[in-house]
């Protein structure tokens, strides 16, 4: 498929090991790599290629498709992620994203993986009311229950309800962590 693509020269490895000296010695500009290869030793293996041939991108060529995988793999230093699974024609569109100084992942893992980053780093207390946010970083201020019942002219009744809605919404053992919950998320107080 290589050769197909337009390289003169292809260099084939049977291990990591053996890749990773073929790299040292040739300096290929880019390494299909796949992370079955016997002694791969997983994301580490990109490290050690990057090290022996720091110009070289890397398209990592797998049978996994999960987006969590594919972001790993761009995080260990690779410059693509396909899935064996792909399209025949992904394979070219990765090749040529990468020899443009472009990341490659395929569109259906990019989606995913944007979806799962954007639900993922959705603020904790986005499932709280106005109200619940009142309280939350009123105690965050070091205000007690009695304290705050007062200052939003309610019951104390009403803030220690608030109080219990909070420990289950957030998954809060206890005061205390509501308290680190409202300081670790004070970006988002009203």
């Amino acid at each position: 498929m290589l050769r197909v693509a337009g390289f003169d020269e292809v260099l084939t490895a049977s291990s990591a090991e053996e890749g990773i000296a073929l790299s040292r010695q040739h300096q290929p500009e880019l390494a299909v790599l796949d992370l079955g290869l016997p002694g791969a030793g997983g994301l580490e293996s990109i490290a050690a290629l990057r090290e022996a041939a720091p110009k070289m991108s890397i398209l990592v060529f797998t049978m996994s498709d999960r987006p969590a995988f594919a972001s790993r793999v761009l995080e260990a230093g690779a410059h693509g992620f396909l899935s064996k699974n792909a399209a025949a024609s992904s394979f070219h569109d990765a090749l040529s994203a990468i020899q443009a100084g472009e990341i490659y992942l395929e569109h259906d893992t990019a989606m995913n993986l944007v979806t799962q980053r954007s639900m993922t780093s959705a603020s904790p207390l986005s499932v709280l009311t106005p109200r619940e946010r009142e309280v939350l970083f009123r105690l965050g201020d070091g205000l007690d229950l009695s304290q705050i019942a007062e200052e939003l002219n309610v019951s104390y009744k009403t803030a220690a309800n608030t109080s219990s809605t909070l420990k289950k919404k957030l998954g809060a053992k206890g005061v205390n962590s509501l308290i680190r919950l409202a300081i670790e998320n004070a970006q988002d107080r009203p």
